[in-house]
Protein backbone atom coordinates (compact mmCIF):
# COMPACT_ATOMS: atom_id res chain seq x y z
CA UNK A 1 0.00 0.00 0.00
CA UNK A 2 1.24 2.97 -0.65
CA UNK A 3 0.69 5.94 1.67
CA UNK A 4 0.19 9.60 1.39
CA UNK A 5 -0.64 13.24 2.31
CA UNK A 6 -4.08 13.71 1.27
CA UNK A 7 -5.02 16.10 -1.66
CA UNK A 8 -7.99 17.73 -2.63
CA UNK A 9 -8.62 15.66 -5.58
CA UNK A 10 -8.96 12.94 -3.04
CA UNK A 11 -12.46 14.54 -1.41
CA UNK A 12 -14.75 12.10 -3.00
CA UNK A 13 -13.08 8.67 -2.45
CA UNK A 14 -12.10 10.25 1.30
CA UNK A 15 -16.32 10.72 1.84
CA UNK A 16 -17.09 6.76 -0.29
CA UNK A 17 -14.46 5.09 1.91
CA UNK A 18 -15.55 7.01 5.54
CA UNK A 19 -19.12 5.89 4.90
CA UNK A 20 -18.71 2.29 3.71
CA UNK A 21 -15.99 1.69 6.82
CA UNK A 22 -18.56 3.09 9.17
CA UNK A 23 -21.49 1.35 7.78
CA UNK A 24 -19.37 -1.92 7.60
CA UNK A 25 -19.04 -1.84 11.35
CA UNK A 26 -22.72 -1.04 12.16
CA UNK A 27 -21.75 2.82 13.24
CA UNK A 28 -22.66 5.16 10.34
CA UNK A 29 -24.98 7.69 11.62
CA UNK A 30 -26.56 10.02 9.38
CA UNK A 31 -24.93 12.95 7.79
CA UNK A 32 -24.61 15.53 10.27
CA UNK A 33 -22.53 18.19 11.82
CA UNK A 34 -20.18 15.15 12.81
CA UNK A 35 -18.57 15.41 9.64
CA UNK A 36 -18.07 18.70 8.73
CA UNK A 37 -14.23 18.31 9.26
CA UNK A 38 -14.07 15.53 6.18
CA UNK A 39 -15.15 18.59 3.86
CA UNK A 40 -12.30 21.13 5.35
CA UNK A 41 -9.48 18.44 5.64
CA UNK A 42 -7.04 21.31 4.40
CA UNK A 43 -8.01 23.92 7.69
CA UNK A 44 -8.86 21.21 10.08
CA UNK A 45 -5.96 19.12 9.23
CA UNK A 46 -3.06 20.09 7.44
CA UNK A 47 -2.96 23.62 7.90
CA UNK A 48 -3.60 23.17 11.72
CA UNK A 49 -0.46 21.27 12.71
CA UNK A 50 -1.86 17.96 11.88
CA UNK A 51 -1.86 15.23 9.10
CA UNK A 52 -4.41 13.54 7.11
CA UNK A 53 -2.88 10.44 5.54
CA UNK A 54 -4.58 7.94 2.57
CA UNK A 55 -3.51 4.56 1.67
CA UNK A 56 -3.90 3.37 -1.81
CA UNK A 57 -3.50 0.04 -3.68
CA UNK A 58 -3.93 0.05 -7.56
CA UNK A 59 -4.96 4.12 -7.14
CA UNK A 60 -7.54 3.41 -5.19
CA UNK A 61 -7.65 4.43 -1.78
CA UNK A 62 -8.66 2.36 0.40
CA UNK A 63 -7.59 3.16 4.02
CA UNK A 64 -7.24 6.64 5.79
CA UNK A 65 -6.55 7.99 9.17
CA UNK A 66 -5.36 11.66 10.61
CA UNK A 67 -3.81 13.87 12.93
CA UNK A 68 -5.55 16.78 14.74
CA UNK A 69 -4.23 19.04 17.26
CA UNK A 70 -5.28 19.39 20.85
CA UNK A 71 -3.49 21.26 22.27
CA UNK A 72 0.55 22.17 21.96
CA UNK A 73 1.85 19.00 23.68
CA UNK A 74 -1.78 16.74 22.48
CA UNK A 75 -3.40 15.52 19.45
CA UNK A 76 -5.84 13.15 18.72
CA UNK A 77 -6.51 10.46 16.04
CA UNK A 78 -9.39 10.53 14.10
CA UNK A 79 -11.01 9.27 11.05
CA UNK A 80 -9.14 5.89 10.54
CA UNK A 81 -10.86 3.67 8.27
CA UNK A 82 -10.25 0.75 6.31
CA UNK A 83 -12.49 -0.19 3.70
CA UNK A 84 -14.24 -4.13 4.18
CA UNK A 85 -12.93 -5.04 1.01
CA UNK A 86 -9.22 -4.60 2.18
CA UNK A 87 -9.62 -5.28 6.40
CA UNK A 88 -7.59 -8.23 7.67
CA UNK A 89 -4.40 -7.12 5.75
CA UNK A 90 -2.38 -4.90 8.25
CA UNK A 91 -3.69 -1.43 6.67
CA UNK A 92 -5.08 0.25 9.86
CA UNK A 93 -1.64 -0.70 10.96
CA UNK A 94 0.43 0.93 8.28
CA UNK A 95 -1.61 4.17 8.60
CA UNK A 96 -1.27 4.32 12.66
CA UNK A 97 2.32 3.69 12.65
CA UNK A 98 2.78 6.53 9.83
CA UNK A 99 -0.04 8.65 12.08
CA UNK A 100 1.97 7.60 15.15
CA UNK A 101 5.67 8.73 14.01
CA UNK A 102 4.02 11.88 12.22
CA UNK A 103 2.80 13.02 16.01
CA UNK A 104 5.96 12.72 17.29
CA UNK A 105 7.52 14.55 13.94
CA UNK A 106 5.04 16.90 15.02
CA UNK A 107 6.40 17.15 18.68
CA UNK A 108 3.14 15.66 20.45
CA UNK A 109 3.41 14.04 23.64
CA UNK A 110 0.19 12.39 24.23
CA UNK A 111 -1.99 10.98 21.22
CA UNK A 112 -5.95 10.94 21.72
CA UNK A 113 -8.54 9.17 20.49
CA UNK A 114 -12.21 7.13 20.69
CA UNK A 115 -14.03 4.79 18.79
CA UNK A 116 -17.33 3.29 19.59
CA UNK A 117 -18.28 -0.17 21.05
CA UNK A 118 -19.07 -1.36 18.16
CA UNK A 119 -15.95 -1.12 16.67
CA UNK A 120 -14.26 -3.95 17.86
CA UNK A 121 -11.47 -4.59 15.19
CA UNK A 122 -10.09 -0.91 16.35
CA UNK A 123 -10.31 -1.68 19.84
CA UNK A 124 -7.99 -4.69 19.33
CA UNK A 125 -6.06 -2.35 16.94
CA UNK A 126 -5.52 0.45 19.30
CA UNK A 127 -5.09 -1.60 22.32
CA UNK A 128 -2.00 -3.82 20.74
CA UNK A 129 -0.31 -0.27 20.30
CA UNK A 130 -0.08 0.88 23.33
CA UNK A 131 -3.40 2.62 23.68
CA UNK A 132 -5.22 3.09 27.36
CA UNK A 133 -8.56 2.86 27.76
CA UNK A 134 -9.99 5.49 29.98
CA UNK A 135 -12.64 5.53 32.39
CA UNK A 136 -14.71 7.63 30.82
CA UNK A 137 -17.36 6.98 28.16
CA UNK A 138 -19.74 9.10 25.62
CA UNK A 139 -23.05 8.61 24.26
CA UNK A 140 -23.21 10.28 20.81
CA UNK A 141 -26.34 9.44 18.76
CA UNK A 142 -27.10 6.53 20.76
CA UNK A 143 -23.31 5.12 19.87
CA UNK A 144 -21.90 4.37 23.42
CA UNK A 145 -17.85 6.01 22.69
CA UNK A 146 -14.98 4.87 24.38
CA UNK A 147 -11.90 7.34 25.24
CA UNK A 148 -7.95 6.20 24.80
CA UNK A 149 -4.88 7.39 24.87
CA UNK A 150 -0.82 7.53 24.70
CA UNK A 151 1.90 8.65 25.82
CA UNK A 152 4.20 9.23 22.88
CA UNK A 153 8.07 8.21 23.44
CA UNK A 154 10.88 10.25 21.35
CA UNK A 155 14.21 8.63 20.73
Amino acid sequence: MNIRQYQQIDQDAVWALHKAALHGTGADLEDGHWDADLFQIEQVYLDNQGEFLVGEIEDRIVAMGAIRRISETRSEIKRMRVHPGFQKRGLGQMILSHLEARAVALGYQTLQLDTTTLQIAAQRLYRKNGFTQLEKTETINGLTVLLFEKKLHFS
